[in-house]
């Protein structure tokens, strides 16, 4: 049960962290201090900006409140005494005027003069918590409520673990988080960058990044036509009326980006997905069940109206390329191409490297929010078990996600937890029996009978920002062979030696390895530690008795240091490690 007490003991220390402000901050409001999974942390009204050098003496003074031993009185009290006790508090108020009627609130007094809202359960005695290993990790802005209509308020983020010895052992390991963090890295590296002036989840790919997004984007194109998926270009807009018989417009509104004003004349919006584009090539022509399994791919630039606080480096972008695709089969067909989708998806996040890291999750509808879709119930109980029939009998182990559903179906989310432990959907699968039906998308039946297909929505590699994001984090920026931006960079040692250093260059190029030559007059140490702190996979090293010779030094990845090498047997070796996609 350690689990358990583990987050009793944080949401314990959610309120010494609250107590200790309060006595150190007498003006400041408090709003909520939930337990989370390294810690805690208490949003707070404060009219003094905190910053790292407050942070000794607000830990100072939560010892001193721990030592002192104050007990955790719970009390329960109706709502009108509740909000006489919270008068002033603009945030607790909100909350208790928030619960139902005749409901009992609890608060919590930590010894004489302080209290607080709060379910519990808590430690007996602050004393309990002698032994607790904290730590106040950063303070961050944070909207109330998440909403960035509201009021900022100040997030003190506090690690928080049993001892001493498991908190040391978090710190180390975000030490690690904080060198592979692709926002940091990837700008060291030259991969992206972003401007205000441009805005918010607008990245720009540098040439190196733009690179390793053109080799992915090449191999899963050439991929997926091995296949059997066919390429379409569809635009990356259209008018309102698309999105109304999509749904789009009723469910999605809010997430797109509106060109024009309904009120004036006819209105556009960037495309989210490419869906509903997609199934245009479909009602090309009439189909026939002999037409069917029929499977559409895309790169498709999408444009989401993502909130500001929601975005981060390049995992949740408001412009962003996926991957995309869309398949059209009879129900008989269902299972074998959902199998297909999914053996594709898991042949990417092996060649990358990111299969072990992935989980899987069943997102299902939420029958209590029925408004959030369109179908009935009937509709989706049968899209659903059709899904877990497929799952469960393909063995795929996943959670399952109430209310994660796309609005028309089902999917099976593939997620990836970056550098600080946050998740994200990296690939998605979905099963739609609903929107065929609306788009008026038939084929004849061997009967010839009128019915509409299902429809796969899947991705293969997902969006290619968020997987560069993955792949930053996964290698610290040292990337395959097959995909760094560039594979070798050759040095001279001297001057002397520029015009032998330029024809190895030359040969590696006619080879289709990708190569920079550096000839500048510097001195050979200073040009080896900054071709390394690119983390270029190779390096080739020429001076006088290379020249001589004919032959190469070289030094690789994990201290490799060779010299007297044949340009040939360097060139096989690297065409070979290139043609495994070795990782």
């Amino acid at each position: 049960m350690e689990n358990e007490s583990l987050q009793i003991s944080r949401h314990s220390m959610a309120h010494v962290l609250a107590k200790a402000v309060v006595e150190l901050y007498p003006t400041a409001k408090l709003a909520i201090g939930p337990a989370i999974d390294n810690g805690f942390y208490y949003d707070i009204d404060l009219d003094e900006a905190l910053s790292p050098s407050n942070f000794s003496v607000i830990e100072k003074k939560m010892k001193e409140i721990i030592n002192k031993g104050g007990e955790f009185k719970r009390k329960e009290i109706s709502k009108q005494e509740a909000l006489d006790l919270f008068k002033g508090n603009e945030y607790k108020e909100e909350i208790i005027k928030d619960l139902p009627e005749g409901e009992k609130i609890s608060v919590y007094y930590l010894g004489e003069n302080f209290l607080d809202l709060c379910r519990g359960p808590h430690v007996e005695s602050t004393r309990n918590l002698q032994n607790f290993a904290f730590k106040i990790a950063k303070v961050n802005g944070a909207y109330w409520r998440g909403n960035e209509k509201n009021k900022m308020l100040q997030r003190i983020y506090v690690y928080g673990f049993l001892n001493k010895q498991q908190l040391n052992d978090y710190i180390n390991k975000m030490a690690e988080a904080v060198k592979r963090d692709h926002n940091k890295l990837g700008r060291e590296l030259e991969l992206f960058t972003t401007v205000d002036y441009i805005g918010q989840g607008l990245p720009i790919l540098l040439p190196r990044g733009a690179k390793i997004i053109q080799l992915l984007q090449r191999f899963v194109e050439d991929e997926e036509e091995k296949r059997g998926w066919q390429l379409t270009k569809t635009p990356f807009f259209a008018k309102s009326d698309l999105y109304k018989i999509s749904g789009h417009w009723d469910h999605y509104k809010d997430g797109m980006f509106v060109i024009g004003d309904e009120k004036e004349g006819e209105v556009f919006a960037l495309r989210p997905m490419t869906c509903p584009f997609q199934y245009q090539c479909y009602l090309n022509k009439p189909r026939s069940y002999r037409d069917l399994p029929l499977r559409y791919n895309e790169t498709s630039t999408l444009f989401r109206n993502e909130a500001s606080g929601e975005m981060h480096g390049l995992i949740r972008v408001r412009q962003f390329t996926i991957s995309e695709g869309h398949l059209m089969c009879t129900p008989d067909q269902l299972e074998e191409e959902f199998k297909n989708c999914l053996e594709l998806a898991i042949y990417m996040l092996k060649t990358l490297g990111l299969y072990e890291d992935a989980s899987y999750r069943f997102s299902q509808w939420d029958p209590n929010n029925t408004e959030k879709y369109i179908g009935t119930k009937e509709q989706w109980d049968e899209a659903q078990s059709a899904m877990k029939n497929i799952l469960d009998h393909l063995q795929i182990p996943y959670s399952i996600g109430i209310g994660e559903a796309a609005f028309y179906g089902p999917k099976l989310d593939i997620q990836i937890k970056n550098v600080w432990g946050k998740e994200d959907t990296l690939i998605t699968i979905q099963i739609d029996q609903l929107l065929a039906q609306k788009f008026g998308m038939e084929y004849t039946d061997k009967n010839g009978l009128k019915q509409n297909p299902y429809i796969i929505h899947r991705t293969s590699i997902g969006c290619y920002e968020r997987t560069l994001a993955y792949l930053i984090e996964k290698y610290a920026g040292a990337f395959p062979l097959w995909l760094a931006p560039e594979q070798v960079k050759v040095l001279a040692l001297t001057d002397r030696n520029n015009d032998y250093a330029l024809k190895i260059a030359e040969k590696l190029k006619s080879e289709g390895l990708r190569v920079e030559l550096d000839t500048r007059n510097e001195k050979i140490g200073y040009k080896i530690r900054e071709a390394l702190s690119m983390k270029i996979p190779y390096l080739v090293i020429v001076g006088d008795e290379e020249e001589a010779n004919q032959t190469i030094s070289i030094r690789g990845r994990g201290n490799e240091n060779k010299s007297g090498l044949n340009l040939s047997d360097f060139v096989i070796r690297l065409k070979e490690e290139i043609k495994i996609k070795k990782i």
